[in-house]
């Protein structure tokens, strides 16, 4: 595959798989999707990477989630609401490999559902997480509520997705949703210490205990599965619809009028 919307590297031992669409704060499509997915493929099962790392391009944002410019109902490419999204999401989970999220600025959306997913958080103090579905006509029924609800706690989970708003990474840290904060001019060196490690370690020793960690919450993905299904029912309708065209026009929402 030649790829238009991710850049990937793999060097010592260490593939980094980065979104590279900064111009929409790295917010990914259905193309991005697939690429995302066939990175993860062949770095998941080449025996000569221990550790993937999933960041974004640029300062400003790790990735904000569905690109609303791809959304008119359904997004743009395949699968239940025209995002392969499960298979990504299933994907971080089923590699062998440690899976650590470098988050440099935003992790926003479905973004922050990429950091909820991956092995391991490393965040600069720059960054920001948080979840919009409920401002912008959308949600992540599976892993991104129900598995985010394993690593904050109930009360929290439900906090960040009914009220959406944003928590520094000082704050992300302290209820679990990262791993470390550092200044952000060592983020990259920070990654770097903790890939190194990694590679000193069992890969399959460490395959088996991410598979055993996994296993415990994998009935999420027929949550999620299920879930996905009404998603897809609820983007046809007129309320989600007013959340991608209130996005693009720059105002508030009415959802309310649209309720039915």
């Amino acid at each position: 595959m030649t790829y238009q919307d991710i850049l990937f590297e793999a060097r010592d031992g260490v593939a980094t798989i980065t979104i590279n669409r900064p111009q929409v704060m790295n917010a990914f499509r259905g193309q991005t999707c697939e690429e995302l997915i066939h990175a993860l493929n062949r770095a998941g099962w080449d025996k000569a990477i221990g550790v993937i790392v999933l960041a974004g391009a640029g300062d400003r944002a790790f990735c904000t989630g569905g690109d609303q410019s791809a959304h008119d109902g359904q997004y743009d490419g395949r699968g239940m609401i025209g995002l392969p999204v499960e298979e990504l999401q299933s994907l971080i989970r089923d590699v062998p490999k440690p899976v650590i999220a470098r988050v440099q600025g935003y992790a926003i959306g479905g973004g922050n559902v990429l950091a909820t997913l991956c092995d391991l958080t490393i965040a600069s103090e720059k960054a920001q997480f948080g979840q919009v579905g409920p401002k912008v006509g959308s949600v992540d029924p599976g892993f991104g509520t129900a598995y985010l609800a394993r690593i904050v706690g109930e009360k929290k989970a439900r906090e960040i997705w009914y009220l959406c708003r944003r928590y520094t990474a000082t704050e992300a840290e302290r209820m679990g949703l990262v791993n470390v904060v550092v200044p952000h001019d060592q983020l990259d060196a920070e990654v770097a210490r903790w890939c190194a490690e990694i590679l000193e370690r069992s890969p399959t020793a460490i395959a088996i205990a991410k598979r055993s960690f996994n296993a415990d919450s994998e009935n999420i993905r027929g949550i999620g599965n299920m879930g996905m299904q009404a998603l897809s029912m609820y983007y046809d309708t007129e309320e989600s619809k007013e959340g991608v065209r209130a996005f693009n026009e720059k105002r508030k929402p009415d959802f309310r009028k649209h309720q039915k």
